[in-house]
């Protein structure tokens, strides 16, 4: 859609992102130490001026409405925090106290939106939390709302989807270190706020940077239908697994005619693969889910909230947005289903399909956060894998190696520099990057590729609809002038390792053990987890680390581990799990063989050069 097509006259959102305003609340939150953890104010500072050249205009219209922050009403006895973190925080009022949903990513923007709430509706107790997903930006603040003792005494119940804990922790132990570094492109973490940098994300502003915190569910909900009452509050669930998350659920309020859709509904085109890297999500299922929640939620409610971006009121504007959010992703997955079929790559499609007139006049279905051209190579890579069937590409040099040879070919680097200028001079910024990345990664040194590519990057960024689109090609173009910026966030708090079940720890375990390194190791131990009252054998040989639950045969040393140094030995810090009540019985030297082993991963790995 040209930019002149944009619907800029419909403002609705803008009313209804301000409806129900309480308070503004604080823009700036710092932890502990003074560190400031969120900036929203470093946003509204240029987004309430004219939109420059640099930012596309609907995502200024977007960055401008996602960057309205403060405590909303959302409905008698709803209310919600949002512009506090990347997502929103919900509060839901019952006959004593309240309870929380998604307490958003950080304990320290957690607290705060608590604290906002209760200034303006007062010093309720929680009686519950909610998360809705088992992603870190609706669970990594719940110890600002709710302590571990409230918790473990029962007195206030964490309720989650079926499956939320496992699949919590695996996303951010397993592949964590790369999809954090990953993020830091994403979400422009070493980003300065501004017309030449970040403006948003699409979905939100951007990642908090405080204190993240775990605490496991202690009521699963685990079929369509579910109810449950807590704090005199009625909820009727509806599950919906592997959509936007693996462990996902929407839930009806029938008492205030309110539903929560998690983050399936939210306004904006989201990922089916997100651009840190995940799992690829299913858009036939999520379509599944959308549509069994319009038969049951739709004529039962005034207003739909989700954990990211506004409400949307009025019975016939619900069916509406959740109509099109369903056939949003459904388009996807069949015409790509449509086209592969055919024969076409991921690549082409995503160059073919087009959204229907109905589903491109909606703000709602732009590509703010997901886009079709990612997420229709994701569908791709769903069923097809990576592998496009031609022959000629099924054993390429990687990128290096292919880069030397390509630039050779092209008649040297300072030949493509010079012909790649002429392409971004004539506007085709796609191939100009494409052949400067050839000489980057053949030639780092390069200096003039190196800059012209940085300016090609950062124009690709200016001209980008989606916020993290904008936001990769801004931090590589910072990379490339000043260095590799490393990963501002930790991909695995303390909290989050303290929760790892025995046998995800020693999946932890073996992703890190150098193969190479040990081929020639035989080794035996045996592991007692009185907390979890469980005990295993683990062998290390072939450079395969594997376990076996009460597993028999000569171990060299068993160890001991209570839940509380669980964490500690995660990290590889024997000496602090010792002081938590790590116990050692044999040779204890052999413990150290294992964890010498092991490579963990690097989070300031190269991305933009080799």
């Amino acid at each position: 859609m040209g930019e002149a097509n944009f619907p800029f006259e419909d403002e609705q959102d803008f009313a209804d992102a301000r409806r129900g305003l309480v308070a503004a609340g604080p823009g700036v939150v710092r932890d502990e130490s003074g560190e400031v953890v969120w900036d929203n104010d470093s946003y509204a500072a240029f987004l309430e001026g004219e939109r420059p050249d640099s930012v596309h205009p609907s995502l200024w219209r977007q960055s401008r409405l996602a960057s309205i922050q403060g405590l909303f009403e959302v409905i008698e006895g709803i209310y919600q925090v949002r512009g506090l973190d990347l997502s929103n925080i919900s509060f839901i009022e019952g006959d004593t106290g309240v309870i929380v949903v998604d307490p958003l990513l950080s304990v320290e923007t957690a607290r705060t939106a608590l604290q906002l709430y209760r200034e303006h509706r007062g010093d309720r107790p929680v009686t519950g939390l909610i998360y809705t997903h088992s992603h870190v930006d609706h669970f990594g603040g719940a110890k600002g709302v709710v302590s571990r003792e409230d918790v473990d005494s029962g007195r206030v119940p964490v309720i989650a989807p079926e499956g939320f804990l496992e699949h919590a922790i695996s996303e951010n132990v397993f592949a964590g270190t790369a999809m954090a570094r990953r993020a830091g492109y994403m979400y422009g973490a070493a980003l300065t706020r501004g017309i030449e940098g970040g403006v948003g994300a699409g979905l939100g502003q951007t990642t908090s940077t405080g204190s993240v915190s775990l605490i496991p569910p202690t009521v699963e909900i685990t079929t369509t239908g579910q109810e449950l009452t807590v704090d005199g509050v009625r909820m009727v669930f509806q599950m919906a697994p592997g959509t936007e998350a693996p462990a996902e659920m929407h839930f009806l309020f029938p008492d205030r005619r309110a539903v929560c859709m998690a983050e399936n509904a939210t306004h904006t085109l989201h990922n089916l693969l997100t651009l840190r890297g995940a799992l690829v999500r299913d858009p036939h299922i999520w379509a599944r889910y959308l549509t069994e929640a319009i038969e049951l939620f739709a004529g039962e409610v005034d207003v739909v909230f989700a954990s990211h971006h506004w409400p949307t009121w009025g019975s016939e504007n619900i069916r509406e947005f959740l109509g099109l959010q369903r056939d949003l992703y459904a388009y996807q997955h069949d015409q790509t289903l449509r086209l592969l079929n055919k024969g076409y790559t991921g690549g082409e499609i995503a160059e073919m399909i087009e959204l229907p007139p109905a589903l491109r006049k909606a703000w709602h279905t732009h590509g703010y956060y997901g886009s079709i051209s990612h997420n229709v190579k994701a569908v791709y890579q769903r069923y097809m894998g990576w592998y496009d069937g031609n022959p000629a590409r099924l054993w390429q040099h990687p990128p290096q190696e292919a880069a030397e040879r390509y630039v050779e070919f092209m008649g040297g680097a300072d030949t493509v520099v010079e012909k790649a200028g002429r392409c971004a001079d004539d506007g085709d910024l796609r191939w100009a990057a494409q052949v400067l990345d050839h000489v980057v990664f053949a030639e780092p040194g390069h200096t003039r590729a190196r800059a012209l590519l940085a300016d090609v990057l950062e124009r690709l960024g200016f001209g980008s609809e989606n916020g993290t689109w904008r936001n990769v090609y801004l931090s590589g173009a910072t990379e490339l002038r000043e260095g590799n910026f490393g990963t501002p966030t930790v991909p695995a708090s303390g909290d989050v390792l303290a929760e790892l079940p025995p046998e995800m720890f020693f999946d932890a375990l073996a992703v890190q053990v150098d193969g190479p390194g040990c081929w020639d190791v035989d080794l035996a131990l045996g592991w007692r987890f009185p907390d979890h009252d469980a005990e295993y054998r683990t062998t290390l040989r072939n450079g395969v680390f594997t376990y076996v639950r009460d597993g028999g045969g000569d171990v060299a040393v068993t160890v001991t581990v209570p839940r509380a140094a669980l964490a500690l030995l995660a990290t590889g810090d024997v000496d602090g799990a010792g002081k938590a009540g790590l116990v050692l019985d044999g040779d204890a030297a052999a413990l150290g063989r294992l964890l010498s082993v092991l490579d963990p991963g690097d989070p300031a790995f190269n991305i933009i050069e080799p």
